[in-house]
């Protein structure tokens, strides 16, 4: 059995924020805004980072990703199939990111040489909302395929982000999913304030306005 000591776990969230805070000085310091898109697997947060990607080259901002998986290249290869720089990041046997591994992630990118960082977390709707990563924003990606519960089945990641988005609405009416649910579920969770972002990435639909809500 394994064994929890007391006070344990509030070290670990502690530590993990005062690396996180070094990182967002750092990522600050040379001028970079940064984005943590976390999610579900198969929710499309790749196909997302690439279609934005895109669209910020083409107005010629410099963008690199950080790709975390519990192991593999096929997402980092991915994101340099499409252009763009990319640093894996496998976390082993953990189910998120934290800010250790992006501090030593960071090691290996040219901070001078590009305006935005995107970190795609670990595929995940649970464990990555207690880890920040020192970005300016978290994202939360969720799919039409995953059904009209995610936000009620979890509140802290949706809570723990600045920015909800509901992808692949294009095929909601194929998996019998109302995306007005899920939209008005994260309406009643955030008490009105925030409204969660619609869009489908292989239709091109919805991407301009995520990118100008996170300040692009």
């Amino acid at each position: 059995m394994h064994i929890v000591q007391p006070g344990m776990e509030i070290d670990v969230l502690k530590e993990n924020n005062k690396i996180a805070n070094e990182n967002w000085r750092l990522l600050k310091s040379h001028g970079i805004k940064s984005v943590d898109f976390m999610g579900s697997i198969g929710a499309g947060k790749t196909a997302l980072i690439i279609k934005m990607a895109e669209k910020l080259r083409a107005k010629g901002i410099r963008v690199c990703a950080i790709a975390g998986d519990v192991t593999g290249t096929d997402d980092f290869g991915r994101f340099e199939r499409s252009g763009m720089e990319a640093v894996n990041c496998n976390t082993g046997k953990e189910c998120h990111l934290d800010a250790r591994l992006i501090k030593k992630s960071l090691a290996d990118v040219d901070l001078d040489g590009f305006d935005v960082l995107f970190i795609e977390n670990v595929g995940n709707l649970v464990c990555p909302a207690d880890f920040p990563l020192g970005t300016d924003y978290r994202a939360v990606v969720v799919s039409t395929t995953e059904g009209d519960d995610m936000v009620r089945k979890h509140h802290d990641i949706f809570l723990h982000s600045d920015i909800a988005i509901l992808n692949k609405t294009d095929i909601a009416y194929a998996v019998d999913v109302n995306p007005e649910t899920i939209a008005e579920d994260y309406s009643r969770l955030t008490g009105g304030l925030k409204k969660m972002y619609m869009c489908s990435v292989k239709k091109d639909e919805g991407i301009d306005e995520i990118l100008a809500a996170l300040g692009f």
